[in-house]
C-alpha cells in the first residue's frame, strides 16, 4: 500500500497516531530530505530504510515508488514538513499511482496554509491557496493580475529573504490591503504580525528567521455599472412587450434599486 503522510511543520508533537503507525509499519520511506526525516524517526524511536524523493528526481522516483507498492510493499512518502504535494514533492507520485491503478491513501495532519489562514484573523470561510509565486517575470505578472480580481483570502508562501520585496510588490499591484505574515508556526517563537501590506513591509525591513506565510485579504467585489433608471424602465418595457409579466420584468431589469421600486416607477409612468 502507498501512503502519503503529513509530518509536523515545527512542533514534533503535531503528528497523528496514524502516521506514527504507518511509518512504523512501512517497508521503506521516501523522503524529501532524508536527513530531516532521520531526525523525525529518531524522535519517534523508529529506524527504517530511507530513499530520497525530492523536486529534482520525483518523476523518476514516482515509478519506483509505485512499482514497490504494486508488489505489496508498504511505502510511505513524506516531505520535510506538512502535506506531500502541497508546494512539496508528492503530486507526481499520486499521478503515477492513478495511472498504474495502484491504490494509495493520504494520512492527514499539519498544514502551514490552513494553520496560517486561521492564525491571521482574516476571513477564512473561503480562501485560496497560491503557494509560492513564480520567480520568472511574465508568469509572476500573470499570477498577480489574477489575484487582483480575487475576493477570497489568499495564502502565499515566501522565503524570508524575499518577504519584504514581495509585500511591496503586492501593495503596488493589489493595493494596500490588510494582511498577515505568519512564521515559525507551532514553534516556541511562533509569530503572526497583522497590518496593511505597507506596515508589514516596514516591519520586515530585515529578513526574519524561518519560512513565511503571507495571508492576504481578498479584494472588494467590483460593482456592476448601474444603468440610469430611464434605461432600466426601457428594458422593462421591452420585456413586457415580449410577453413577460410586469413584476418579473422589473425583477430582471432592476439595477441599484429594488424591483418593487422599479415596478412602482413603471406604473407611475404608465399612468401619466
Amino acid at each position: 500500500m502507498l501512503y502519503l503522510c503529513a509530518t509536523p511543520i515545527g512542533n514534533l508533537e503535531d503528528i497523528t497516531y496514524r502516521v506514527v503507525r504507518i511509518l512504523g509499519e512501512a517497508d521503506v520511506i521516501y523522503a524529501e530530505d532524508t536527513r530531516r526525516t532521520v531526525q523525525l524517526l529518531s524522535h519517534l524511536g523508529l529506524k527504517k530504510p530511507l530513499c530520497s524523493c525530492h523536486g529534482h528526481n520525483e518523476r523518476e522516483k514516482a515509478k519506483e515508488i509505485v512499482a514497490l507498492a504494486a508488489q505489496g510493499k508498504n511505502v510511505a512518502v513524506v516531505s520535510d514538513a506538512g502535506m506531500p504535494g502541497i508546494s512539496d514533492p508528492g503530486a507526481e507520485v499520486v499521478a503515477a499511482a492513478i495511472e498504474a491503478g495502484v491504490p494509495f491513501t493520504v494520512a492527514p495532519g499539519a498544514s502551514a496554509a490552513v494553520t496560517s489562514v486561521v492564525l491571521s484573523g482574516l476571513p477564512c470561510g473561503r480562501f485560496v491557496f497560491e503557494g509560492f509565486l513564480p520567480r520568472e517575470k511574465k508568469p509572476r505578472r500573470e499570477r498577480l493580475t489574477l489575484l487582483k480580481a480575487e475576493t477570497r483570502t489568499t495564502v502565499l508562501y515566501e522565503s524570508p529573504f524575499r518577504l519584504r520585496d514581495t509585500l511591496l510588490e503586492l501593495r503596488e499591484e493589489l493595493g494596500d490591503r490588510p494582511a498577515a505574515v505568519c512564521r515559525e508556526l507551532t514553534k516556541i517563537h511562533e509569530e503572526a504580525v497583522r497590518g496593511t501590506l505597507s506596515e508589514l513591509a516596514a516591519h520586515y525591513a530585515e529578513p526574519p528567521k524561518g519560512e513565511c506565510v503571507i495571508v492576504l485579504s481578498g479584494g472588494q467585489p467590483k460593482e456592476k455599472a448601474r444603468l440610469p433608471v430611464e434605461e432600466q424602465l426601457a428594458i422593462m418595457q421591452q420585456r413586457i412587450d415580449a410577453g413577460e409579466k410586469p413584476k418579473a420584468a422589473a425583477k430582471a431589469a432592476a439595477q441599484g434599486i429594488s424591483p418593487s421600486e422599479l415596478y412602482r416607477l413603471y406604473v407611475r409612468q404608465e399612468g401619466e
